[in-house]
């Protein structure tokens, strides 16, 4: 049996590989999963996607499980806490924008009526189905994650400008960039 094809992010990486296979493009719209993404998203600014994988259960333990009610009653004494937390990215600004963007995100859960009611409203609700062949045909940052990013700015969001913006449209199925000859392109948009 022929391996299957992926796109070449992916690299050979197990724990890459699997978040390429399991993860990465599928529609999303659990709330906490989106939150989730947010925190690792804003975390990852500057930094390798990888690097932030390779910490992703370390987060998990540190922000609550990523629930965005608790974590945004973490106080000061929480953050100095957490920057000793070497499983993480100890980077005060970074932690206490996880914390701040939770109080926005519970408000964005009000105002839309679910987190993924604010984020799937910028697609009409239905993923966009791009049909790119290479990864060099793939954008870093799009119009539609301009217009997030600028609203999220707007709303006192910090670490989520249009790329990191973008990054979370493709994590959470926003769009489908699986390049066209990746295995996971048609299997994302079938269900």
């Amino acid at each position: 049996m022929a391996p299957e094809t992926r796109c070449d992010w992916a690299g050979t990486d197990p724990l890459y590989i699997a978040y390429h296979d399991e993860e990465w493009g599928t529609p999303e719209r659990d709330d906490q999963k989106l939150f989730e993404f947010v925190v690792l998203e804003s975390a990852q600014a500057g930094l390798s996607w990888i690097t932030i994988l390779r910490k992703r259960e370390n987060y998990r333990t540190a922000f609550s499980g990523f629930d965005p009610e608790k974590v945004a009653r973490f106080t000061p004494a929480r953050v100095e806490r957490l920057l000793e937390n070497k499983g993480i990215v100890r980077n005060r600004q970074k932690i206490e924008a996880a914390i701040g963007n939770a109080r926005l995100s519970l408000g964005l859960r009000d105002e839309f009526g679910s987190l993924a009611g604010y984020f799937w409203d910028f697609v009409d609700d239905e993923p966009v189905i791009n049909r790119f062949k290479t990864m060099a045909d793939i954008p870093a940052k799009t119009p539609v994650s301009e217009a997030m990013a600028k609203d999220m700015k707007a709303r006192g969001f910090r670490f989520f400008g249009p790329t990191i913006a973008y990054a979370h449209m493709q994590a959470m199925g926003l769009v489908n960039d699986h390049v066209m000859s990746c295995f996971r392109w048609s299997q994302v948009q079938n269900g």
